[in-house]
């Protein structure tokens, strides 16, 4: 196996889609969907949790925001450890601190109670939810790491395919996290899932130490980076004509994306059970399983640029139409469509920046793209949970809501968080048509389809 580990620990000449590449990336897949769905679990689980012991859409709301905000917080940091280092080795330290946390959460359960812990006014809910956050984040370095090694094991020529195959596995691992989450809390309690993620922690972790990756020690582990690459990261987006520009676009949409992510889980719980609505998440997960396998067979087009743009408008159209009424089957439905189109609009980007950024420096452009764009989504979750939760919400339950907006919105409980996706889904709208008649739309779109750069200076807007 070419390039496996390099005894001299100097840096070696990386060869790019190695003999048996492709078996060695199926492999780091399927562990990595393994440890993505320990993750998932818990913090679905921990998701649910607050908010049924709770009722509190402010407490869903931070903690979500506060998950992406460490996400932002820490994504440069992960891509120059990235490439830094051998992938495999990174892998293994994700696990381990992941684990670390895992166990630190249980200690605490152990120790305080579950009455202690979900008090909102006291702080060990929240020191609670932060430990298991750091753990989910720390997670996050692996699928930084992941992306990269599509680049290094698999043909350029099937990188969009490899893209669609990471969808699908990434799918199939938020079906059963969603599906045995709520089932969890709703039928073991909060101890017991945290015990079951601590098992599957460990077991992800053993079965990764037996995979090996052929790979020679990075070029810039010989470079003596700063722990956290912000020039070089900046210098290697700025390289690539109109790829800042993508990454603009992308931080956009995720402004919208924390929307949904502060206040679904709230609307979903207001139309079924906890166990019912975890399963219903999973069924809906069934689109990330086919929008991938779709990719994964078809690819993405000549131009996944416009790909991702033109689904992206269809990701508003439904954002608007899926909560208009009051109707368990619409919302279902307009998840389940919706999560066929996010594994096209993630393996648009990611194909994108693996053919256009060299090897070398796409941990730090993966990491960049990372912070910058999950920075985004904080800023809507810490923003409309309280205004939902203290004036869209009573605002709709009150005559004046109901009398001016009930045309549109029907009847029903939450139709406070039904007008927020509404106006949300517009707004992706315009953003995705406004993206189509930018300069760095055309320049990036034409620097991918021919391979030849376009100097820098001619995409800026």
């Amino acid at each position: 196996m070419a390039h496996d580990t390099d005894p001299s620990g100097v840096p070696g000449e990386v060869t790019l889609a190695p003999p048996g590449g492709m078996r060695v990336f199926v492999q780091v897949l399927v562990n990595t969907a393994v440890a993505n769905i320990t993750t998932s679990f818990l913090w679905f689980a921990l998701t649910f949790w607050a908010y049924l012991e709770t009722q509190s859409v402010l407490a869903t709301g931070l903690i979500g925001g506060a998950y992406m905000l460490l996400i932002a917080l820490f994504g440069m940091l992960f891509g120059t450890v990235v490439d830094k280092h051998r992938k495999h080795r990174v892998m293994i330290f994700s696990g381990v601190a992941t684990l670390i946390a895992f166990v630190v959460a249980g200690v605490l359960w152990l120790a305080l109670g579950e009455a202690v812990l979900i008090d909102l006014g006291g702080p060990w809910f929240w020191v609670f939810s932060v430990i298991i956050l750091l753990g989910a984040v720390v997670e996050n370095l692996r699928n930084i790491a992941l992306s990269t090694t599509v680049t290094l094991l698999v043909p350029v020529e099937r990188h969009a395919n490899a893209n669609g195959l990471v969808g699908t596995v990434q799918g199939a691992a938020f079906m059963v996290t969603s599906i045995f989450s709520g089932l969890a809390i709703g039928l073991l309690g909060m101890g017991w899932t945290l015990a079951i993620a601590l098992f599957l922690t460990a077991a992800a972790l053993i079965h990764l130490l037996f995979i090996r990756i052929p790979e020679a020690v990075p070029a810039a582990s010989a470079e003596k980076l700063p722990l956290i690459d912000l020039r070089g990261s900046v210098k290697a987006v700025a390289a690539v004509s109109g790829l800042f520009a993508l990454i603009l676009f992308s931080t956009l949409n995720n402004l919208i994306g924390g929307v949904y992510m502060a206040l679904m889980d709230p609307y979903g719980l207001t139309l079924f059970p906890v166990e019912w609505w975890g399963v219903v998440l999973g069924i809906t997960a069934t689109g990330f399983i086919i929008g991938g396998a779709l990719i994964a067979k078809f690819g993405l087009g000549r131009n996944p640029i416009k790909t991702m743009l033109l689904f992206v408008i269809a990701m508003g159209v439904l954002g608007s139409l899926f909560t208009i009424r009051d109707w368990w089957w619409l919302y279902a439905l307009g998840i389940w469509l919706y999560m066929c189109i996010i594994p096209v609009v993630e393996a648009s980007e990611q194909t994108v920046i693996q053919k256009v950024v060299p090897y070398e420096t796409q941990g730090r452009v993966f990491g960049f793209a990372q912070a910058f764009e999950a920075s985004a989504a904080p800023v809507t979750a810490f923003l409309i949970a309280p205004l939902a939760q203290f004036w869209i919400i009573p605002y709709m339950d009150s005559e004046e809501g109901q009398q001016t907006w009930g045309w549109l919105l029907g009847e029903g409980e939450a139709r406070g968080i039904a007008l927020v996706f509404f106006f949300s889904g517009l707004v992706m709208i315009a953003l995705g048509l406004l993206a189509f008649t930018t300069r760095a739309y055309r320049t990036l779109s034409a620097e991918y389809e021919t391979g030849v750069p376009v100097a820098a200076d001619a995409a800026n807007d």
